[in-house]
């Protein structure tokens, strides 16, 4: 995107929010719940990406996300925090690629104490890749005719002369 007088950036004000500062072992051991836990707020999200095609219009929404990754985060800190450390620190540990195969029985345990403290069951295998609509609030933003331009090279008139081609034929096979 180029930057021009006309483009209006936010202030530095509006871009500030807190950070969730976690590692990648700690995101992919919440991230089957906190996707369930901040579906809303991230389908929104994404609806306002994709129908402005402007991330500075989406700037509220992006901070509803965080807000509730934050909110997340406290809730299994106060609920869960030993199971879940254990298999993050599982997940961090058991191979280089961060996967989930070798952590599955700290996972159970996770999972039945999202369950039962949070009332928050892991989603099924797929949950993530089924089609929902999403239902909003936001209105939908005006759609921009596309731009017609003319023919940047109009045609010869039909009665321009028209030279055989220098070299025959392209279409070889069809010639002969």
């Amino acid at each position: 995107m180029v930057v021009t007088a006309n483009v209006v950036l936010p202030e530095d004000s509006e871009l500030t929010v807190d950070e969730v500062n976690v590692t990648t072992a700690t995101l992919r051991a919440a991230s089957f719940h906190l996707g369930k836990y901040c579906e809303n707020a991230n389908n929104e999200f994404m609806l306002c990406r994709f129908e402005e095609n402007d991330p500075r219009k989406c700037i509220n929404e992006g901070k509803a996300v965080t807000a509730c990754t934050m909110e997340f985060f406290q809730k299994v800190k106060k609920a869960c925090m030993a199971e879940f450390n254990q298999y993050a620190n599982c997940i961090d540990k058991s191979s280089g690629d961060y996967s989930f195969r070798y952590c599955r029985k700290t996972q159970g345990v996770l999972d039945k104490c999202m369950l039962e403290n949070l009332n928050l069951e892991r989603p099924p295998f797929g949950y993530f890749c089924e089609v929902r609509v999403h239902d909003t609030k936001r209105p939908k933003p005006p759609v921009e005719p596309k731009a017609v331009y003319p023919d940047a090279t109009p045609a010869l008139p039909e009665d321009a002369e028209k030279k055989p081609a220098r070299f025959g034929s392209r279409f070889y096979w069809m010639t002969e």
